[in-house]
């Protein structure tokens, strides 16, 4: 037996220590606190026994007699206690508990182990060598890493020590912890210890078990459903059960929509999956929103036509100023409709029916608007009937440079219309899905411009421009262009399906109507589906007109002037028109009206009243406000000049006139630079500069060749041709790229006037393609050209001959102050264009007196 010693007694509740554990301790009590400081003062060696129950002022009575003698590590002070870490060193036996300055005391002694008699006796060896094996198994069934448990478990040899270790941290209860503690034999408590450490492993093993059956019984989708009805009841418990009512609210909602079979079917399976799912997971939050755009899209909802051809034509003509050709197209294309919309109505109000294939572009294509076939479906409503007549028809296109008003009189047809306008911007559009929207299987996936068009109209029946569908851009993505042939074919989009929708959606009372700048950049295909409505540039008159009627009372208003009385005159107008504006449409000229406006406001709100009440805007004004002017265009020459001819060109911005110049250089030839193209037709050769492409070198090298092959019947004498070594064609302005056949016979008259040395009247312009045998080839855009001209001071045009129909386009005030050739031959064009000198046989010869 031991040594008696006596030391404090740190009572342990709900745990039970063992010889070579370190355990965390947690200490409160006064009593324990008095006794941790009495060891601290010592050697910090105690007597750590477990409590018999969890009392909170123990006793000698509820203490058990048998303990471990701890050594004190590290001590952490706090407010509530102390935290110290004990260490575990030999078991002991309480022989008496005593109770000294205010803590417990014990007379303990040592309690020695009872070992084997044979440590190698095989029976031991297989018990030890099977606890640590069950020990290591129970280690890692609870989440171990195997590395760890190993290497605890490796770092105690000794049965006693090992037996000790495990049981320090099996799950087990105070009483069967304290039976270990108090088994001194090892063999015995090493069995002992196997035993729970088994029993722990068979509880592990079984929990597993029942967990699998259990998942398996239930599954995936009734544990969803078991957690979603407490989810429900906690949400009613918390007043927030709105999920029901919301879905409710929708199918009202949805059941008042006159949907086709095929989308009354899609919306019930969506609506029964939204219910099944969770309000708040992300399938749930996918599926609501479906179905609010269903909820949201005219499917039955249309706007009465009350079309009236009279008030049309007035509501044109109070939106736009001239126009005059575009306003008898679109009247034309309104009484049509109008027509056919009053025969289908009255058949409707007389038989009570309608049959809808005799609305589609071919009978025979199926319609699924309203659940079946166009040879079942009979239209019974007047007001559809009025509607589906009023969007057959050919599809407009407007064509034209910009700001001439193309979607303005789209507007304007709206509202003669009694219809919903939507616009829809397709510049810059490079994907199929901006046209047909995208699946929903994609993250935010949404409708096409089409469907968003419809949603954002109200009403199944509205005037749908199409903007800008020239602009249309194509990538890997697909063709937008493409997917708008179903939308403008009148026999297919009555059955549009949007990619995201995934159910037809009728288009077949939409109203289409598209713009675009410039017609050769739209597909084919889709082109031939639409009927193109020519918009040209305005002339300086009409410009003035515009600005006084609507531009700048809406600039005054918009600058805050409006009741400033503040006017401009006529000749303020022109100058902002000629010298800050070059463009066909008037959207330059209202910024820079309202650039003059806005600098008067701001005069206004300095203070400075007194000069701008009843003020009226001038053309010094103007210069003052606005600066020096901002376009320079080409005047006619002040004087009739050799070799240089005044020919014309169109943009979409507008026409003008462009100077063409011929020098011819006699002698030697030189060598062209860089930016020169020198072309040898004959024995001369051909220099031509100013940025001219393709087909503007290819006129001037036809020119040369006419004009030298036929040098005696122009009048050229036969030195000057024999001395030529070069001719230089220069166009000014070189830094605009310039091509086109319509300078041809203007390269050609520059070059026989400088070959034959004769002048070229300054007040002509001229405009025409030109072959090698001296025709005169037709051109386009004679009127804009023409109102170049006439901007420019010219007062002669020369044209082609099978041009001469086109100056009906031109306004009749500019046809009355120029004087128009149709010619046919160059010759014409010359006999027109040089200068006329009765001395000289050759030109005598060449007008035939």
């Amino acid at each position: 037996m031991g040594q008696r010693q006596t030391l404090p007694v740190l009572p342990l509740r709900g745990t039970v220590m063992f010889p070579g554990i370190t355990a965390p301790i947690a200490a409160g009590r006064p009593g324990t606190l008095r006794a941790i400081e009495t060891a601290l003062k010592g050697d910090r060696l105690v007597f750590a026994v477990a409590q018999r129950d969890n009392t909170e002022e123990p006793t000698s009575d509820i203490l058990f007699t048998t303990g471990v003698i701890a050594r004190i590590g590290q001590v952490q002070r706090g407010l509530g206690g102390v935290q110290l870490l004990l260490q575990g060193e030999q078991r002991a036996t309480a022989l008496h508990y005593a109770e000294q300055d205010g803590h417990l005391t014990a007379v303990i002694v040592p309690a020695e182990e009872m070992t084997p008699l044979d440590l190698k006796d095989p029976a031991f060896t297989a018990l030890h060598k099977e606890a640590r094996e069950r020990a290591a198994e129970l280690g890692e069934k609870r989440g171990l890493p195997e590395e760890v448990v190993h290497q605890v478990l490796d770092s105690v040899e000794d049965a006693g020590r090992f037996s000790d270790l495990v049981a320090g941290y099996i799950e087990l209860t105070v009483p069967e912890k304290q039976g270990l503690l108090e088994t001194l034999s090892v063999e015995e408590r090493l069995r002992r210890v196997l035993v729970h450490v088994q029993r722990q492993i068979g509880l592990l093993e079984a929990q597993e078990d029942i967990k699998s059956q259990v998942q398996e019984e239930l599954g995936e989708r009734q544990r969803e459903m078991f957690l979603r009805e407490q989810l429900k009841a906690i949400q009613k418990e918390l007043g927030d059960d709105d999920s029901s009512k919301e879905i409710s609210e929708l199918r009202e909602k949805l059941s008042k929509l006159e949907l086709s079979k095929e989308a009354r079917a899609e919306v019930e399976r969506e609506l029964g999956r939204l219910e099944r799912a969770g309000r708040e997971s992300m399938e749930a939050q996918v599926i609501r929103t479906y179905l609010e755009w269903i909820a949201e899209l005219p499917w039955n909802t249309r706007s009465d036509d009350h079309l009236q051809l009279a008030r049309s034509g007035e509501i044109l003509d109070e939106d736009h100023y001239g126009l005059k050709d575009v306003k008898d197209r679109v009247l034309e294309f309104l009484a049509v409709r109008q027509l056919r919309a009053q025969q289908v109505a009255e058949e409707v109000a007389t038989t009570g029916e309608f049959p809808a294939s005799k609305l589609k572009g071919d009978a025979t294509d199926a319609s699924p608007a309203l659940g079946g076939t166009d040879d079942d479906h009979k239209i019974t409503d007047t007001k559809e009937a009025k509607s589906r007549a009023m969007a057959r028809g050919p599809i407009l296109l407007f064509n034209g440079p910009p700001g001439v008003g193309k979607t303005s009189i789209a507007k304007s047809i709206a509202r003669a219309l009694g219809r919903e306008y939507v616009r829809v911007a397709l510049g810059g559009a490079r994907d199929e899905a901006d046209i047909r929207g995208h699946r929903r299987t994609y993250v935010g996936a949404m409708p096409g411009r089409i469907i968003q068009g419809m949603k954002q109209a109200g009403t199944r029946n509205p005037v749908f421009l199409l903007d800008e569908v020239d602009k249309l851009g194509q990538s890997y993505q697909g063709n937008p262009s493409s997917a708008l042939l179903e939308v403008l074919d009148p026999a297919q989009n009555d059955s549009f399906t949007d990619h995201y929708l995934g159910v037809p959606f009728d288009l077949s009372e939409v109203l289409f109507i598209a713009t675009s700048n410039f017609i050769q950049n739209i597909p084919g295909p889709l082109l031939d589906r639409m009927e193109v409505v020519d918009f040209s540039g305005y002339t300086e008159r009409e410009k003035a007109e515009i600005a006084k009627t609507y531009l700048v009372p809406r600039q005054l208003e918009e600058s805050g002037l409006s009741n400033r009385h503040l006017t401009f005159t006529d000749e303020a107008v022109m100058k902002v028109i000629s010298e800050y504006t070059r463009e066909s449409g008037v959207r330059q000229l209202e910024r820079q009206l309202g650039a003059v406006t806005r600098k008067v406001a701001r005069r206004v709100a300095m203070g400075d009243t007194a000069t701008i009440d009843d003020k009226v805007i001038t053309a010094e004004e103007v210069r003052e406000l606005l600066g020096r002017p901002k376009v320079h265009p080409e005047h006619a020459s002040e004087e009739d000049e050799v070799g240089i001819s005044t020919g014309m060109y169109y943009t979409p911005m507008g026409g003008d006139i462009m100077f063409v110049e011929a020098s011819i250089r006699r002698g030697g030839r030189t060598k062209p630079t860089d930016d020169e193209e020198q072309v040898r037709v004959g024995p001369i050769s051909l220099i031509l500069t100013g940025q001219l492409g393709d087909v503007m070198k290819e006129s001037a090298r036809a020119a040369l060749t006419y004009a030298t092959n036929n040098a005696e019947a122009l009048g050229i004498p036969a030195d000057r041709v024999a001395s030529a070594s070069e001719a230089h064609i220069h166009v000014p302005a070189g830094a605009i790229p310039k091509d086109g056949p319509s300078a041809g016979i203007a390269i050609a008259t520059a070059l026989v006037s400088e070959m034959s040395n004769r002048k070229v009247r300054r007040d002509v312009s001229m405009t025409g393609e030109i072959t090698l045998r001296g025709r005169v080839l037709p051109i386009g855009g004679v009127k804009e050209k023409v109102l170049g001209a006439h901007r420019a001071g010219i007062k002669v045009v020369i044209i082609p001959k099978a041009n001469e129909a086109d100056l009906e386009d031109v306004p009749e005030e500019v046809r009355k102050q120029l004087t128009f050739h149709p010619v046919e031959t160059l010759r014409d064009v010359l006999r027109i264009a040089l200068v006329h000198t009765p001395t000289e046989a050759a030109v005598e010869e060449l007008i035939g007196v």
